[in-house]
């Protein structure tokens, strides 16, 4: 699942070996604490991973990362989400992956009003023995 939120961006999934644990990921530093918040657990490290695709991440209790999604849905306070992003360099980041699934979107609404039009096609065709 990725998260996206005004100040963090996280992905989270599933630890591979023990299903009560899941693995908090974030790009830039900080990211995974500013999500997890006072939910961290005490003990829990965030770890740097320069190996790995994404460079920071902690093995966390799926409860304590419920919690956190929580607190997140909890605090927006904002009625737009891209404004309410002040970090220039993540707001960028955003709008970019905002403008690729607007792409999709339209992409999407394209095909869908192409099939409509192809099966009043069809129906008109049918009705008026041409098929």
């Amino acid at each position: 699942m990725w998260v996206f939120l005004n100040n963090a961006f996280v992905s989270i999934v599933q630890h591979r070996e023990d299903s009560g644990l899941l693995l908090v990921r974030g790009r830039t530093d900080g990211d995974v604490q500013r999500f997890m918040g006072a939910h961290m657990p005490e003990g829990v490290k965030v770890e740097r991973t320069p190996r790995a695709d994404y460079l920071f991440r902690a093995v966390v209790p799926r409860e304590s990362v419920d919690a956190a999604m929580q607190s997140a849905v909890r605090s927006i306070d904002y009625p737009n989400f891209k404004d309410s992003v002040a970090e220039e360099a993540r707001h960028h980041a955003y709008t970019a992956c905002w403008s690729a699934m607007y792409r999709l979107q339209v992409s999407q609404d394209v095909v869908q009003k192409a099939r409509t039009i192809a099966e009043g096609y069809d129906e008109t065709s049918e009705r008026l023995g041409l098929s």
